[in-house]
């Protein structure tokens, strides 16, 4: 036996992992006509990094999204979210106006949508980046009690 017992469970895992983190991306661009959303979508797209960590390592997960990757992402999308506020508040509306943001005919909504969309792409990455930090956190606090006091 060559010590990897885990086989059937890893080949299983490299298949799904990817599809779910297609699922995440369905969920996130369907949110706006059907239940999902950028929240959503952030944790399922988190959940796909911890199960690869929870089947291949915190190591060589931390090898291919790195802690200070995760950080970013999660930085980048509260600065996008408020970013869609500040740009709003700068053309005159209020924080998060969304029809401040693009101004079209009378009646028309195009910065609705598209205020939307910018929103729920900051709350998938400020979501995503963050579980995948918080994550991250408390796996190496597990190693380090494992190594020191086991």
């Amino acid at each position: 036996m060559n010590g990897d017992h885990h086989v059937i469970l890893r080949v299983v895992a490299k298949a799904l992992i990817p599809i779910i983190a297609l699922f995440g991306f369905y969920v996130h661009f369907h949110g706006e006509y059907s239940p999902g959303g950028g929240f959503q979508a952030g944790v399922i797209l988190a959940v796909s990094i911890i199960l690869y960590s929870l089947i291949f390592g915190i190591a060589p997960t931390m090898r291919a999204v790195t802690p200070g990757f995760a950080r970013a992402v999660a930085a980048f999308g509260f600065l996008l979210y408020t970013g869609v506020g500040v740009v709003a508040l700068i053309r005159g509306g209020n924080f998060l106006d969304y029809d401040a943001l693009i101004r079209d005919e009378p009646g028309g909504h195009l910065g609705q949508h598209v205020g939307i969309i910018v929103i729920e792409l900051g709350v998938l990455f400020a979501v995503a980046g963050s579980m995948v930090t918080i994550f991250y956190a408390f796996a190496g606090r597990v190693s380090e009690i494992r190594d020191e006091d086991w």
